[in-house]
């Protein structure tokens, strides 16, 4: 029984330092990942916020197509690709499409379906598409789709993103774990069914 995957890209499949040596080359910073202990990147970077903003919209399609993938991703992706369907829920907004389709193409990994939202409320577009499990790492993003779509939330552990969190959110520190962690919730939900077609 296929299972669809709903998967974040950035800090996700991308290793979640991606962006910061662009922002340690434009602003003259040293920033490491350990230092990042929130979502939010403006108060490192000590500018106006809208001044930022305007930076980063410039910056994205650049940063975006040279982002290295998290270790594992490509891996763990293409073994689940045959037997899952992997839709892809990304806040980049849509004018990215072009840069995100080929920078999938470029590292070879391959999904089903690609949404660019445009915005972080991703729970609308995860219930829209029924998706049974979410991979992600921004902390609120993960809550509010494990809490209002009852499902299980796969949560990369980062300093940005160290809050509690509820019951169905796990931490995993790497696609090596995540894929564990589904292997182990695959088995155990083919056995539920086989136990509920013998009663």
């Amino acid at each position: 029984m296929r299972k669809r995957f709903g998967i974040d890209i950035d800090g996700t499949i991308t290793s979640p330092d991606a962006l910061l040596p662009y922002i340690n080359k434009a602003f003259q910073l040293e920033l490491t990942l350990q230092d990042i202990t929130q979502y939010d990147l403006n108060p490192f970077v000590n500018i106006p916020r809208e001044k930022f903003a305007e930076w980063f919209r410039e910056t994205e399609p650049l940063m975006y197509a040279e982002s290295p993938a998290a270790a594992g991703a490509k891996e763990v992706l293409n073994e689940w690709k045959d037997n899952q369907d992997l839709y892809i829920i990304s806040a980049r907004s849509s004018q990215l499409m072009e840069v995100t389709r080929k920078w999938f193409s470029d590292q070879d990994i391959e999904v089903h379906h690609i949404e660019l939202i445009g915005s972080h409320d991703k729970v609308a577009t995860a219930q829209r598409y029924n998706v049974d499990i979410f991979f992600e790492d921004k902390h609120d993003n993960a809550v509010a789709i494990a809490e209002q779509c009852k499902i299980p939330v796969l949560l990369f552990n980062t300093p940005y993103n160290q809050d509690p969190v509820p019951e169905n959110v796990f931490r995993v520190a790497n696609w090596t774990e995540a894929k564990a962690w589904v292997d182990q919730w695959l088995k155990m939900d083919k056995s539920l069914k086989n136990e509920q077609k013998k009663d």
